[in-house]
């Protein structure tokens, strides 16, 4: 089971570990995307704030932010399991983990990023500022940037079995599995569920959509499951207490939707 999960904009001070090895990261085909846009992001932080600042998307509070980015090379890293903060992030607490379920989730989760494209919770990076929405004077478009190095890559990453995608737009822009592979994906919204005048609402709350995933993650990793397909992962969460709703694709090369439905929202 490959999970994918977006990142964070909060992350956590990086603390006092080693600098980025860029050669160290997971998915080594993407090597080449990943310093394009570290030498382009690294180099117009360095050169201009307000245009980065500017580029970026940075509110005048966040100015701090483009100081750290030109610094990308120089500063400490930790796991991105780590770096990543947040709602889903919190929910998942993959610091509280077992042993096995944290094998787990060194094995099966990877996290999308505007900078690094997508690394494994256990890659070590530096806190940095990039979401996959900006658009560099150079390369352009980073969700586009990331479809063309993605494509050959991601399929081999996931390989035989489930794909359980959990990004939010954005991010899903980036790359989307396709033929065989899409038929292989799941991706899930969660939707709050309450009792409006006798008449059942259902809305989408982006908050506690990031916390159930995150919770729902955590639970998979715990209970070491391991569906071969989407119709498995149903099985798989129903039986973990969730109230799923599956809708098989209508045509081939589209993925799997499931709804996870909840009453409480915390």
């Amino acid at each position: 089971m490959l999970v994918l999960l977006p990142p964070s904009e909060g992350k956590a001070a990086p603390g006092r570990g080693a600098p980025l090895k860029p050669e160290s990261l997971s998915l080594p085909g993407l090597a080449p995307a990943r310093a394009a846009v570290l030498d382009e992001l690294v180099e117009l932080c360095m050169a201009d704030e307000e245009k980065a600042r500017g580029v970026l998307g940075l509110t005048e509070g966040l100015r701090g932010e483009v100081a750290k980015n030109a610094e990308l090379r120089t500063a400490p890293t930790r796991p991105a399991g780590e770096i990543y903060t947040g709602v889903l992030y919190d929910a998942l607490d993959l610091a509280t983990l077992d042993a096995a379920a944290k094998r787990r989730a060194s094995a099966s989760l990877l996290i999308f990023s505007g900078l690094w494209g997508a690394v494994r919770v256990s890659d070590r990076i530096p806190s940095y500022r990039c979401s996959m929405g900006v658009k560099l004077p150079g390369l352009g478009s980073l969700a586009a940037h990331w479809r063309a190095a993605m494509e050959p890559v991601l399929p081999e990453a996931a390989g035989d079995g489930l794909v359980l995608d959990l990004r939010s737009s954005a991010y899903a822009s980036a790359w989307k599995p396709k033929g065989e592979l899409a038929g292989r994906t799941a991706s899930v919204r969660v939707l709050h569920s309450q009792l409006v005048d006798g008449v059942e609402k259902r809305s989408v709350v982006s908050h506690f959509n990031k916390a159930t995933k995150g919770r729902m993650v955590r639970d998979l990793l715990e209970a070491g499951a391991a569906p071969a397909g989407p119709e498995e992962l149903v099985e798989v969460l129903r039986g973990l207490g969730y109230v799923v709703e599956a809708q098989a694709p209508v045509r081939a090369g589209r993925p799997w939707s499931l709804d996870v439905v909840v009453t409480e929202i915390h």
